[in-house]
């Protein structure tokens, strides 16, 4: 993926990365960013205890994985998510696809798969 002005802002990719995997999927962590972005685990936990310690970050334990939302109550945080939907929006479909296609979620029992032909 190319840097945006997030990773200019910033002063890394793994922050924008963050920022990114935030965005897309409302809530995160550690190893999900670090999977999609294929950077290291101990830079995007370093920037999200960052973002937590601005303020913009707020993280709850579940298990032993802790897993990071936007705070809500932080005025800071919405004017962030603004500025990262305008980059996210002027990703490509394809470049989100490529960066998001892992799948979060258990299939629903009753959900029929439906497959594509080449």
């Amino acid at each position: 993926m190319n840097s945006t002005a997030l990773a200019e802002l910033f002063g890394s990719r793994a922050a924008e990365s963050v920022l990114l995997h935030l965005y897309h999927y409302g809530e995160t962590y550690g190893r999900a960013v670090s999977a999609d972005f294929k950077i290291s685990l101990d830079s995007v936990q370093r920037n999200l205890e960052k973002f937590e310690r601005a303020g913009v970050l707020i993280c709850k334990k579940n298990g032993r994985t802790l897993i990071y939302n936007w705070n809500p109550k932080s005025r800071l945080s919405k004017r962030l998510q603004d500025l990262v939907e305008i980059i996210y929006e002027s990703m490509s479909l394809e470049t989100r696809e490529i960066i998001f296609s892992t799948r979060r979620r258990h299939r629903s029992k009753d959900k029929p798969v439906i497959y594509s032909e080449p």
